[in-house]
């Protein structure tokens, strides 16, 4: 028998390999010959760089770049076979960068990304998966151009300071120190959300709350993005602040598609693609997914509904393993996921259910295995 694992991570708990693990250890037990095959997944968030580089073979890069808000930090990106890279925008500018007390969504930067994208060009690589998501910026991708070589500019000609809040006082944009080597290289975009850059759905106003904007600041933010759209658009000769997608990780996505001509995709798909997916579920029997919470929000871009349809495209059944199952579930049913199960065997905290949850994981998946042993039986019977 072949099974496929590809799970995404279960947050603040367990990482997607981990989790893989732990089912493949629980489905052993009963079918110690079973041919197991983790795919540890992602959906271009927390976790893709590991899963990517579990899945290829890469090696992990650390570089010292600027946080959210100017502080060095040690982030770390892949460097995979091909002259490819895979970089997670959070991890140097990432919301989990700043202590509580610190954040400050008026001034965070993503200066420290473009460090990354900049380090990736250094290593030679030709094509770079942006993951996007985990931010503490509403910069509209600002620090990362600046990183980059472009120049901000105000009234007097002077370099704007970092920062979302600063972008209101933008009267030029100086696009000819911008890195040549881009030129050459594709970039793509990992992201799950269609947000455009400005307006009720815009980056700061669904994005900034969560980075601690009170609403006056969702409101100056918001008319600092529009501004600075405003000054893109007489520079590039186009307009691009609607497209869906470009308000992700607080109008990075904006940046990217603007200046790097990056193509968006959503983050599952170029996860799955990276690591193979759809070759490993050719021939395979079942495969297992899951993640921390499944509810009727998985059907936006997560890792199941994702690994789902590639499996349902090869004829393979799948079942979901999740820490918890929410409001809508069942809806996920309809997208091929054939059966959902929660870890917990009973009350638990989430403290509890975090400790114990590859210890659950498990324990369902033998579960699961026995439960596959019966239906095998009760079908021979019933021939």
């Amino acid at each position: 028998m072949k099974l496929v694992i590809a799970p995404d991570s279960f947050k603040e708990s367990l990482s997607a390999r981990a989790v893989a693990e732990a089912i493949a250890a629980g489905w052993a037990r009963v079918y110690p010959d079973s041919e197991l095959l983790l795919c540890p997944m992602a959906d271009g968030g927390e976790g893709t760089v590991d899963a990517v580089l579990a899945a290829t073979g890469g090696e992990r890069q650390w570089t010292e770049v600027s946080g959210p808000l100017g502080d060095p930090v040690t982030a770390n990106w892949g460097l995979l076979p091909g002259r490819r890279a895979v970089i997670e925008m959070a991890e140097a500018s990432g919301l989990h960068r700043v202590e509580p007390a610190r954040r400050d969504v008026l001034r965070a930067s993503s200066f420290g990304t473009g460090e990354l994208i900049r380090a990736a060009l250094d290593a030679g690589v030709r094509r770079i998966v942006l993951g996007l998501g985990g931010s503490a910026t509403n910069d509209g991708g600002a620090g990362l151009l600046c990183a980059l070589g472009v120049r901000l500019l105000d009234a007097d000609g002077g370099d704007l300071p970092p920062g979302g809040e600063a972008l209101a006082r933008l009267r030029h944009i100086d696009l000819t120190g911008l890195d040549t080597r881009l030129a050459q290289v594709e970039v793509l975009v990992a992201a799950d959300v269609d947000n455009p850059l400005c307006g009720p759905r815009g980056a700061s106003a669904v994005f900034g709350p969560q980075k601690g904007a009170t609403p006056a600041q969702v409101d100056q933010l918001d008319a600092a993005l529009g501004h600075y759209a405003d000054v893109m658009a007489s520079t590039l000769g186009e307009d691009l602040r609607n497209l869906p997608g470009v308000g992700a990780a607080g109008g990075l996505g904006f940046a990217a598609r603007a200046v790097l001509k990056a193509g968006f995709r959503p983050g599952i798909e170029l996860v799955a693609e990276l690591a193979g997916l759809a070759e490993a579920v050719h021939g395979a029997n079942l495969v297992i997914t899951g993640e921390g919470r499944l509810d009727g929000q998985s059907l936006h871009g997560k890792t199941p509904v994702g690994v789902a349809r590639i499996a349902r495209a090869a004829g393979v059944p799948v079942i979901a393993l999740a820490g918890s199952l929410g409001e809508g579930y069942q809806r996920l049913y309809a997208e091929g996921i054939g059966a959902a199960f929660s870890l917990a065997p009973g009350p638990l905290s989430l403290e509890q259910a975090m400790q114990q949850a590859a210890d659950q994981l498990s324990a369902r998946a033998a579960d699961l295995a026995r439960l596959w042993q019966i239906a095998g039986t009760a079908a021979l019977r019933a021939r």
